[in-house]
């Protein structure tokens, strides 16, 4: 009976942790921009260029995608360049690139 209570809490968590993941991927912007991160690491200015995303929005939403650490910084110069750190949230947007984007 232990080992169910063990199992019950385990999912819970996992499902708080999914539940998250998928909250952030609901913002269209935010999903724009971990798309374009899944082809590889990007700065700032090519991805408001790629995506037309104007700079108060862009910085707004990836605040959002480092707070939840989906995503990795580092500074060249004058350069911030981002890349997707969390393995689940690229593997669901692999999911979605399949259903939605591969016709």
């Amino acid at each position: 009976m232990k080992s169910l209570k063990v199992e019950l809490s385990r999912m819970h968590e996992a499902a708080g942790e999914a539940c998250r993941l998928m909250r952030v991927l609901s913002n269209p912007d935010r999903l724009l921009l971990l798309c374009q991160l899944s082809q590889g690491e990007q700065c700032v200015s090519e991805l408001e260029t790629l995506l037309g995303i104007v700079q108060p929005t862009l910085s707004q939403q990836l605040t959002v995608l480092r707070d939840e650490a989906l995503v990795n910084t580092r500074r060249e110069g004058k350069n911030i360049y981002y890349q997707i750190a969390s393995p689940q949230a690229l593997a669901v947007l692999q999911v979605l690139y399949k259903q939605y984007c591969n016709n």
